[in-house]
């Protein structure tokens, strides 16, 4: 059995359009050297009592909480995921900005040397923190840190893709496009 051992290839692709006819994202583009992403789906469950005795119980899904810490969050990015606009190399943050719903997808390579590559399918990420430390006698990295909520997609109720390329049922050509498109063009 292999085990995630790393982290790399941190892409995002605005989704433009989630509705009962179908889905369509615009062009993964690269976010920045991944460091860390943390995925928390939460559920709710309940179970039924009768007769003295549990009977029957239910779960759902609810929103994922994303969070990826990142080596840097360049400008262009920020705007594309915050809604912000960028004009001379300078970030405009509004209050009116609204945060497109995006997806992300990255790859983890394993311990038998096979990746296992990752796609959470529509979200939204919140303005993140910034945290500023002066410089002393030992470097320090300042990393960047981004949180998001992720939901269901309107069109199939899908919120994640994942492909192992060391399953049985595995297709080479999965992982040499996974980062070409969110969903592959239907023939």
């Amino acid at each position: 059995m292999a085990v995630q051992v790393g982290l790399r290839d941190l892409y995002y692709a605005v989704l433009t359009k989630d509705d009962p006819t179908g889905v369509t994202y615009q062009t993964p583009k690269k976010v920045a050297a991944a460091i860390n992403a943390k995925i928390s789906p939460k559920t709710n469950s309940e179970t039924l009592y009768a007769d003295d005795g549990p009977v029957e119980t239910a779960s759902s899904l609810g929103e994922i909480e994303v969070e990826l810490e990142v080596s840097d969050l360049p400008l262009d990015v920020q705007a594309e995921l915050l809604g912000h606009t960028v004009s001379q190399g300078v970030i405009i943050k509004k209050s009116t900005d609204i945060a497109p719903y995006v997806a992300i997808g990255f790859k983890s390579v394993k311990s038998n040397g096979k990746f296992r590559y990752v796609w959470l399918l529509k979200g939204k990420f919140e303005v993140p923190e910034s945290e500023y430390k002066t410089m002393e006698d030992k470097p320090e990295f300042q990393t960047a840190t981004i949180k998001g909520t992720f939901i269901r997609r309107d069109w199939d109720n899908a919120w994640q893709k994942i492909a192992d390329e060391d399953h049985p049922d595995y297709v080479p050509n999965i992982g040499q496009n996974w980062f070409s498109a969110v969903e592959p063009p239907t023939a």
